[in-house]
């Protein structure tokens, strides 16, 4: 249903390119825009579009009118190099919106008229998809006040074990849903730019010591309590919705990534608390994200899912985040590595809550009341304290957990029972070793994430360090050399490159790797310290063959995890 336009009958002498079309999609939850469902198109176009974007909206009125919808509201976001157009839509029209918004984009471009042959098959689109007892249930729902998920496969009411699910086609009256057994359960979002999937797992670790069955989703798996209920990238609103409608859920933390914010919205309605652990510089130049000022507005859509007083907890070290939650009223906790930071030390002297550290140790605060939680060195992910972005991300997890309810001694057992190795946190931060020779697989992947991973090394003393790093090809190459210059600091005596079969996304392939070559060149590495490999595997096992006691290998893996981990475990078993 959500294809070309309706009828693309064109008219040559009207056809312009002077506007494109990149994407036109479902907003299924509260975006970056509005908290509105919505038909989206993000379009590309040089100079002033205001007059484009004048007949869009004119013809898109025109259209409403005509399919029944004349209720319905536009926005649109103007950014460097183009728009997003938006429609607001009831979610039994979000197919048929789209359409609607391909057709009054191409009319307002020049390349649609606007005639019965495009109305009529508009308005039995409309006609198929409506879907009045979908919109009855989720009416019915909010004047519970309880809670409401859909999709193209399953409709339901409630977290959890109470959680009743229906198929679209088979949705029972309102009256007939026994609203007083529905219930929810505490549930916690976590985005930002890097972190994100640490910061969740220590929380899963933390919701499993206080007796809790724990739901996480994440950029690897959906896991409730120990079991992992499918592997793959569910940092999305899908992966929200199955563990949110799964019986055994006691308590949920959800991955959040900015690429479904912006492709879907959010996938949950309301939660307990927001955490947004920091935000740099990564992925820009997606969904009209150009900035790190449009980036950091994208990652506080999150806040759109707090009610009653849910707090958004935030990174106080993060001069983006306090700013932007300068404008913001709402009730805000802050985290911090320094305990005179001076967001802290106001936020806490009006009251509020906060996670720091101070003296190597982490301390939960209500104004001016603290307590003692832990040394950071207790906690195994921090390596000895040495891992100070693991010890933010505990701070953050801690100050989530305290925001679902979870007791002090809980947060304590759960971070000391956190070893942050290839079970507990695959692929980040793992530590392997044997006969002298060191090795720390990781995923840092850009500036902000390589900086604090060189700061780590700083600590790690080595005969020769070697460094596998690549970059998947949707980067800027600004992107890719900063990233370079930072993981440079790591001072590699060897430096072994590698492409991303399948992730070239636009480039030739060779092309990242050759950026990556040239930006250690310029920060002094030789020529003849860098290596080039078809695949990370190739790379690995080229770095494992030449290893001697004393090394340290740092590889950052982001593709072929799986297989690079058997090898290192065929390595380690020799």
């Amino acid at each position: 249903m959500n294809g070309a336009c309706v009828s693309p009958a064109r008219n040559p002498k009207t056809v312009t390119e002077a506007v494109r079309l990149k994407d036109s999609r479902r907003l299924t939850g509260a975006n970056l825009y509005w908290q509105r469902p919505s038909a989206i198109i993000d379009c590309a176009g040089d100079g002033d579009l205001g007059d484009f974007i004048e007949r869009w909206r004119g013809t898109v009125e025109k259209l409403l009118a005509q399919v029944g919808h004349a209720g319905e509201q536009t926005t649109v976001r103007i950014f460097d190099g183009g728009a997003s157009l938006l429609i607001s839509a009831p979610i039994d029209a979000l197919y048929s919106m789209c359409e609607l918004n391909e057709a009054a984009f191409a009319h307002a471009a020049g390349k649609l008229a606007l005639d019965e042959q495009v109305i009529a098959p508009l308005r039995a689109l409309f006609a198929e998809e409506a879907n009045p007892r979908l919109l009855a249930l989720q009416a019915a729902a909010a004047e519970q006040g309880v809670h409401f998920l859909w999709d193209d496969d399953a409709v339901s009411v409630g977290y959890g074990a109470t959680a009743k699910v229906w198929t679209p086609d088979n949705l029972p009256e309102p009256a007939t849903v026994p609203w007083q057994d529905i219930g929810s359960i505490p549930v916690g979002m976590v985005t930002g730019t890097n972190g994100k999937s640490t910061t969740v797992r220590m929380s899963a670790a933390i919701l499993k010591a206080s007796g809790l069955c724990a739901g996480l989703t994440s950029t690897d798996w959906i896991r409730l309590g120990d079991d992992i209920i499918d592997r793959g990238d569910y940092s999305g609103t899908g992966g929200a919705r199955t563990l949110l409608r799964n019986p055994r859920t006691e308590v949920a933390v959800l991955e959040t990534a900015r690429g479904g914010l912006l492709r879907r919205g959010l996938g949950a309605e309301r939660v307990a608390a927001a955490l947004i652990t920091n935000i740099a510089s990564d992925h820009l130049g997606e969904y009209g994200i150009n900035t790190v000022a449009e980036l950091i507005e994208a990652k506080f859509i999150v806040r759109r899912a707090l009610f009653d007083g849910a707090p958004l907890i935030l990174n106080a070290d993060d001069e983006g985040a306090v700013n932007f939650a300068s404008r913001l009223e709402q009730p805000l906790e802050w985290f911090s590595l320094d305990p005179d930071n001076r967001v802290l030390i106001n936020h806490r002297e009006q009251g509020g809550r906060a996670a720091f550290l101070e003296d190597e140790t982490l301390y939960l605060a209500e104004g001016a009341e603290k307590q003692a939680l832990m040394p950071a060195r207790a906690i195994p992910a921090t390596l000895d304290g040495a891992a100070r972005h693991n010890i933010a991300n505990a701070l953050a997890a801690a100050a989530l957990c305290r925001a679902l309810g979870v007791a002090t001694s809980a947060i304590r057992d759960g971070l000391q029972s956190f070893r942050g190795d290839e079970t507990d946190n695959p692929g980040r931060g793992n530590w392997f070793e044997k006969d002298g020779v060191r090795i720390l697989v990781d995923f840092a992947h850009n500036e902000h994430g390589m900086r604090a991973l060189a700061e780590m090394m700083h600590h790690v003393a080595a005969e020769r360090r070697f460094l596998l790093i690549s970059q998947a090809g949707d980067r800027s190459d600004k992107d890719i050399q900063d990233m370079t210059v930072a993981a440079c600091a790591m001072q590699p005596d060897h430096v072994l490159l590698c492409e991303l079969p399948g992730y070239e996304r636009g480039r030739q392939s060779g092309e990242v790797s050759a950026l990556i070559r040239q930006s250690a060149l310029d920060c002094g590495v030789h020529n003849d310290e860098i290596s080039h490999h078809p695949t990370p595997r190739d790379a690995v096992a080229a770095a494992l063959e030449m290893a001697q006691a004393g090394d340290l290998l740092v590889l950052l893996v982001l593709t072929q995890r799986q297989e690079i981990l058997a090898l290192l475990h065929d390595f380690l078993e020799r």
